[in-house]
């Protein structure tokens, strides 16, 4: 009889079908109960898709505030430029008064001496005012040639032998900007 029971038993299991869910009293299984594979693989893409759209979001911002900084600084160095265009023509209007008031005392003048003196006094003036600004004029003559401060114009025969490879004459004075050459100074090299 032992047998008997256990072949029923058997037959009894024969009878649920593989199809057939336990959990779900003895009905097939429906789709949101089976494992998709495909609903699994969507989580990660989606989580991916995010993430993407997170960083292009941070990439974008990034961007536009990088660009609005070069923007910021553009406008800023033109804005420092024609402030410091400014400052500079401020300096020389003084000058350019005095050029005026210099222009109309040539009119009916017969003696040359004070326009000279008055010349000088605008000269003199003008080279205090770049020298405040901290512009120097360079002193060549008789110095030995440097590349670096001196423009060559041209060779001539040397006065004394001290003076070969020297400064003999200068066509156009050079000057210094704060420690920076701002113009060489043309010169003539004895040889």
């Amino acid at each position: 009889m032992k047998e008997k029971d256990m072949k029923q038993k058997n037959d009894d299991s024969s009878l649920v079908d593989d199809n057939t869910d336990l959990k779900n009293n003895g009905n097939p299984p429906t789709e949101a109960a089976l494992p998709d594979a495909e609903s699994q693989e969507a989580d990660p893409i989606a989580k991916l898709e995010v993430e993407l759209s997170e960083y292009k979001d941070k990439y974008l911002r990034l961007y536009s505030e990088f660009d609005n900084y070069k923007k910021r600084v553009a406008r800023d160095r033109e804005d420092q430029r024609r402030f410091i265009t400014a400052d500079v023509f401020r300096l020389f209007l003084p000058l350019i008064d005095d050029m005026e008031r210099a222009q109309k005392s040539f009119e009916g003048v017969s003696e040359i001496e004070p326009l000279r003196e008055g010349m000088n006094l605008v000269f003199q003036k003008l080279r205090k005012l770049t020298e405040s600004g901290g512009l120097k004029e360079m002193d060549v003559l008789g110095q030995t040639f440097d590349p670096d401060l001196h423009d060559a114009i041209s060779n001539a025969p040397a006065p004394s032998d001290d003076l070969k490879g020297k400064v003999i004459d200068v066509i156009e004075k050079g000057y210094i900007l704060n420690d920076r050459v701002i113009r060489h100074a043309k010169v003539i090299v004895g040889n």
